[in-house]
């Protein structure tokens, strides 16, 4: 009897899992909860919001569910894979424990100093007073994090003291993302991309690497989002850069989290940047990275299924393999994003798409797919050269036809330069 799979999340990196795994031969059923409009055209939606961790364990027990994969790091935060491990439940992601080298920005740079782990200097402030004498003391540039979960919109580069001081203020008084810390950062330079690894205790396995462009607009101009589109095939990150990567960043990482008794069991994200100094990590991340993850897996050519559960259970598995393509993945965000926007907007045109569609932020409305998000969908497309998949997705992308959507045509210019 084929595997009962069960994902938890609703945007496109769970579409993109919910893909992934229905190309596995051992899987014959996938849940998702709660899922989105596009993963519903290939998985069972189930109405459980992702932190409810009692409703999922319940619906898992039930439904006789053989794996669940977790997506978002909420989910993670509240301790979904601790609850699931207690019930007997497999299960793939990290522990609570795991999960704080993302949920908490010190912890992480506690853990990079610790074992050193190359990265930008810093130091962590509760007291608004203090956190702005040392950006007056130290200067700007100068990068500010929030120490906690904030949907990817908790860190700000301050070019100015003006913005430096109407992000502490934004933080710290008037404490948007939640009462919590702040820690201030070395501004480095350099191109930043995102290298994703399985990893079971110290066992990793690398996905292909990806970069993606948090701003906006068209030549990086704009306000920063969650990420409007993302690529592979990197051509200024060489062998070496890759191999410097694993065995002086992802590898010590893993071990030290061993050593700190919560070994990771799940995705471990590094985004790094090459700095002229060498390689640094710019943030960790305990899942997998969105937008990266829809371009990244539609290209393991390995069953998915069995690396999944080899993570969960600790089991030993080859190393996965990957097709030697390219793709490239470009957002449609509505209008307004990432502050205000409407939602409800009709979608057109998705079936004269030639590529990959991964829902981020939809719903069905009158039998018609709407907007219900600020990411709401990207366009995948896979090609023999960087290139060639650049004009394909901006080609395909075009086909979309809808009042309040709109997109970047740049994806992956920091190649072609």
């Amino acid at each position: 009897m084929g595997k009962r799979v069960l994902v938890v999340g609703s945007g496109g990196r769970e579409h993109a899992i919910v893909d992934a795994l229905s190309r596995s031969p051992q899987v014959e059923k996938i849940y998702c909860a709660p899922g989105n409009a596009g993963i519903a055209l290939q998985a069972e939606c189930v109405a459980i919001k992702d932190t409810d961790v009692e409703s999922l364990k319940a619906f898992a027990i039930q439904t006789g569910i053989d794996l669940t994969v977790v997506g978002p790091e909420a989910s993670l935060a509240v301790g979904v894979i601790d609850a699931f491990r207690a019930a007997g439940l497999k299960i793939f992601g990290h522990t609570k424990a795991a999960t704080r080298i993302e949920s908490s920005k010190e912890f992480a740079k506690q853990i990079m100093v610790r074992y050193d782990i190359p990265t930008a200097t810093y130091e962590a402030f509760d007291n608004y007073e203090a956190a702005k004498a040392y950006v007056e003391r130290t200067g700007v540039p100068t990068v500010l994090k929030y120490d906690g979960l904030a949907a990817g919109k908790g860190v700000v580069v301050a070019m100015t003291m003006e913005d430096a001081d109407a992000a502490l203020r934004d933080m710290l008084l008037d404490e948007s993302f939640g009462r919590g810390r702040v820690v201030i950062e070395q501004y480095l330079e350099g191109p930043e991309f995102s290298l994703l690894c399985f990893v079971c205790g110290d066992k990793l396995y690398p996905m292909p690497m990806a970069q993606d462009h948090k701003r906006a607009y068209d030549g990086d101009k704009g306000p920063n989002t969650g990420g409007m589109g993302a690529y592979t095939c990197l051509p200024f990150i060489t062998e070496e850069d890759h191999q410097y990567a694993m065995e002086k960043i992802m590898r010590p990482t893993a071990a030290a989290m061993i050593a700190e008794g919560c070994p990771l069991t799940g995705v471990l994200y590094g985004g790094l940047m090459k700095t002229k100094d060498g390689i640094k990590v710019i943030e960790f991340n305990a899942r997998f990275g969105d937008p990266e993850t829809e371009v990244v897996l539609p290209l393991i050519s390995s069953d998915i299924y069995d690396i999944f559960e080899a993570v969960a259970t600790g089991r030993q598995t080859s190393e996965p393999t990957w097709e030697s393509l390219a793709t490239l993945g470009i957002v449609l965000a509505s209008k307004g994003y990432p502050g205000s926007y409407e939602k409800g907007y009709t979608i057109e045109g998705l079936e004269d798409v030639d590529g990959v569609v991964y829902h981020m932020g939809t719903a069905v409305k009158d039998d018609k797919i709407v907007t219900a998000g600020g990411r709401v969908m990207i366009v995948v497309c896979k090609a023999e050269t960087l290139a060639a998949a650049h004009a394909k997705a901006n080609s395909e992308v075009a086909k979309i036809k809808c009042d309040n959507l709109f997109y970047r045509t740049d994806i992956g210019h920091k190649a072609f330069k």
